[in-house]
């Protein structure tokens, strides 16, 4: 194995570990849907992305979603949640790889921002609607349908906290990347 396959090897572990301890800082941004919560998980997820390339990214994202899931599995609500984690970061980060990746342009930075939000926004939207909410009521006697309905849920709840969800994480990621951009310059 060359030094340079090494070397990425290690920082996408780090990137990965980084990403995982993030997940541990979660709040919620919708008082009225407390158990929807955003961590900033991601933001290793995308430096995976800019200093190698998607499969890189999502290299960190199932490294991560592995180690919570073995480190800081918290029963039915992971075993449901993490996949659905794992299909929003990576609709989000995909959107930057197709349009930010190869030009780093401003521009380019708010339509990926923009394409990833309504990627985030659409997925969990099906994801929620097929997968979550039937397999809530199910098996956590938490049936969203009897509580508030599921179409409220969905307009009221689901829409508003991905779309603030993808405008926060852009903005994150954007500071941490010019904050970083030097020293990331330098590694690569």
């Amino acid at each position: 194995m060359s030094h340079t396959k090494t070397r990425q090897l290690i920082l996408i572990a780090i990137l990965a570990a980084l990403s995982f301890v993030l997940m541990f800082f979660q709040f919620p941004i919708l008082p009225a849907a407390s158990f929807l919560q955003i961590d900033f998980s991601l933001i290793p997820i995308l430096l995976g992305l800019f200093l190698y390339d998607l499969k890189s990214a999502y290299a960190v994202l199932l490294w991560r979603s592995l180690l919570k899931l073995i480190l800081n599995n918290e029963g039915l609500g992971d075993l449901i949640g993490l996949p659905m984690n794992i299909v929003a970061m990576g609709v989000f980060v995909l959107a930057f790889a197709l349009v930010w990746k190869k030009h780093q342009t401003r521009k380019s930075y708010l339509l990926a921002s923009i394409l990833a939000t309504i990627f985030l926004i659409i997925s969990m939207l099906v994801l929620n609607y097929a997968f979550a909410i039937p397999l809530y009521a199910k098996f956590a006697n938490f049936d969203i349908a009897k509580l508030i309905g599921i179409a409220h849920y969905l307009l009221v709840m689901v829409i508003p906290f991905n779309l603030i969800q993808g405008v926060i994480l852009s903005l994150t990621f954007a500071a941490v990347f010019l904050l970083l951009k030097p020293a990331i310059k330098r590694l690569i």
